[in-house]
């Protein structure tokens, strides 16, 4: 099967033996050494292979603000192999965490098991996630409730999206900080309370996002 795979990889000679090595085996590939780059073409490609270590943006930050818009399979690669930043990665959603140096055949391994699952998933891949009169556009950044756009700022509608990825399954406190706030979210518990506080007033949908006690937040009745 050949996948668009987009890299992002600021090592010149890195990027050219994997991209390389994945055009053999039938990938069609395309190479960026810049964070800003990936987030704006990472909606042409299959999966995206990222490194963390770039010149513009922590990788952990483009990771965010790619799972903040959207599902597409994601695997790091990097040479950050310290337990806290493979958990981070994880945390913020990314499908698969490998070390460098990865050996081929193991890379193509994981990235057929990411596709496998993001194909079983395809639903939760969709730009637009429709719960009752509810409809949120993950690429255009809006909410629509019966057809009304209800008007989101930034940071609301950057919370919504991350449960609208997951509708009907609960999503920690530690997990929605971590991807919309990256690394300062130990310092604003309280503003994901205001947040969600004024999404819920916004939404006018009771009982719609519910707190799981103890444990965090789900979008979508039971």
């Amino acid at each position: 099967m050949s996948v668009r795979v987009l890299l992002v990889e600021d090592d010149a000679g890195v990027a050219g033996a994997l991209a390389e090595s994945l055009h053999a085996r039938g990938h069609t590939v395309t190479s960026v050494t810049r964070g800003a780059d990936a987030l704006n073409r990472h909606r042409e490609a299959d999966l995206v292979l990222l490194d963390l270590g770039l010149p513009d943006l922590d990788g952990f930050d483009v990771l965010r603000k790619v799972r903040g818009v959207s599902a597409v399979p994601v695997i790091v690669l990097t040479a950050r192999g310290d337990e806290p930043s493979v958990v981070r990665g994880l945390w913020l959603g990314a499908d698969d965490y490998l070390t460098k140096p990865v050996r081929l055949a193991e890379l193509l391994a994981r990235m057929d098991a990411v596709l496998r699952r993001a194909k079983a998933g395809d639903t939760a891949a969709e730009d637009v996630v429709r719960i009752e009169d509810v409809e949120i556009d993950l690429a255009g950044r809006r909410v629509l409730v019966a057809g009304h756009d209800i008007g989101l700022t930034t940071k609301e509608f950057d919370v919504l999206a991350v449960l609208a990825q997951r509708p009907g399954t609960a999503v920690s406190r530690r997990q929605l900080m971590e991807q919309v706030w990256g690394g300062a979210y130990l310092a604003v518990s309280r503003s994901l309370d205001v947040h969600l506080t004024q999404l819920r007033a916004k939404l006018d949908r009771p009982g719609l996002l519910t707190t799981i006690r103890g444990f965090g937040y789900r979008l979508g009745r039971d």
